[in-house]
């Protein structure tokens, strides 16, 4: 159950929960606010209405409305990043890989709660802390993709990690810009379109060994 689906759940009022799930609930009912109406739009009367609880229920988990903020970050970052380590361990077929890794960043952008706005299009980038965790995850997910790639390849981690990061920029922007644009182009589509535009240059590189075992 997502958090969003945890919020639908409990939000009567009245209703004691476990912390855990208490937290959760929170969790689901401010990243409906914060991606409706942005962070600095967003107060914490709203995400407690609509959590269906009082304001000391609400301060009681989160000191601030910027650690609220901050929490489901954290938690969306490490969902990306998750996601994209589960699609490159899933098949050492390289062209299959990246299948995989854009296929789960249309999943990321698509999900209905639009947690994607608040990694990608934050309106609060001017803040080191969240600046910082978008950077972190940009940087993490490069480097999971760097790294196949430069054991695939042979090619120094330098340049297997700029690699990195131009796929992932690829993926995160060309997902974006299908869901924001309502393309008629159906999903499975647009990840094989993507696939082969990423595929056609990332096989250019030879597999590391290749050559050797062809002299």
């Amino acid at each position: 159950m997502t958090a969003i689906e945890q919020t639908d759940a409990a939000r009567p009022r009245g209703t004691r929960l476990p912390r855990r799930a208490r937290r959760n609930q929170l969790l689901g009912a401010a990243q409906e606010v914060f991606v409706a109406q942005g962070y600095h739009a967003a107060a914490m009367d709203d995400i407690a209405e609509r959590a269906g609880v009082s304001k000391p229920v609400l301060y009681q988990h989160f000191p601030g409305k910027l650690d609220l903020y901050l929490a489901l970050l954290d938690q969306h970052c490490d969902a990306l990043l998750q996601s994209i380590r589960t699609a490159l361990a899933s098949t050492t077929d390289n062209k299959l890989r990246v299948a995989a890794t854009m296929d789960a960043y249309f999943s990321y952008v698509q999900d209905e709660g639009g947690a994607f706005r608040l990694v990608f299009e934050s309106d609060l980038t001017n803040e080191p802390a969240v600046r910082e965790r978008v950077e972190k995850v940009t940087l993490e997910c490069a480097e999971a993709f760097g790294e196949v790639i430069a054991e695939d390849t042979g090619l120094p981690k330098d340049e297997a990690m700029l690699l990195g990061v131009g796929l992932g920029g690829l993926s995160q922007v060309v997902a974006r810009y299908w869901l924001s644009s309502d393309s008629k182009v159906d999903r499975d589509k647009a990840v094989e379109l993507l696939t082969s535009l990423a595929w056609r240059g990332i096989a250019g590189f030879p597999m590391h060994g290749a050559e050797q075992a062809q002299h």
